[in-house]
């Protein structure tokens, strides 16, 4: 006689679809198709993904600064960074070509759409003396791209263990095609833009 045992019989557990998709999909997607009057529901603007970008210029001339910035990106964003190498070499800066000087993640998918939550709900909140984002930033094709001077906002960073602040470029890449539609799904996801 054998006896199965509770854990065993469990179904897997359901997929949780991240706060902010769910937000897009149901309240967000048909808001921009009449604002835009698109017919085709597939032309509505969407997001396809994020790069986090960490240059160290400093790693020229002490290579455990990079060791640092890949611990700190891969805290922020869960999941490991790529690093950046020089690509020619620059007597002025002490560069020699292969040199790593920075490091980079791409996130697409559920993992996008939770780091795009956790920096509007939890990080930019928590700069000090924030008066919200450059609506100005746009490349033109609705991709928005912001900078940010230090990591310890994000609360997966612990302020007592930073060895040196470092900045980041983060840049929200769309399916939009130019900076209007960009700028209308940007704002409707919560992108705290300044009003001039």
């Amino acid at each position: 006689m054998t006896t199965e045992t509770p854990e065993a019989t469990t179904a897997p557990a359901e997929k949780v679809t991240p706060r902010l998709k769910t937000r897009y999909r149901e309240e967000i997607l048909p808001s921009l198709k009449s604002e835009f009057e698109i017919a085709n529901v597939m032309q509505v603007p969407g997001l396809t993904k994020i790069v986090v970008n960490m240059g160290v210029g400093e790693a020229a001339r002490d290579s455990k600064l990079i060791e640092g910035a890949i611990k700190d990106l891969t805290a922020i964003t869960g999941q490991k960074p790529s690093v950046t190498k020089a690509r020619k070499s620059i007597a002025q800066f002490k560069l020699r070509e292969g040199m790593p000087i920075g490091c980079h993640v791409t996130m697409r998918g559920d993992r996008m759409w939770e780091f795009l939550d956790r920096l509007l709900s939890v990080s930019l909140p928590r700069i000090r003396d924030f008066r919200g984002l450059s609506p100005k930033q746009f490349d033109g094709n609705g991709n928005y791209t912001f900078g940010l001077t230090e990591q310890v906002m994000f609360h997966e960073i612990d302020q007592d263990k930073v060895d040196r602040t470092r900045g980041m470029d983060i840049t929200v890449v769309t399916t939009a095609t130019n900076d209007e539609e960009g700028r209308a799904l940007l704002k409707q996801l919560g992108f705290p833009f300044k009003e001039n």
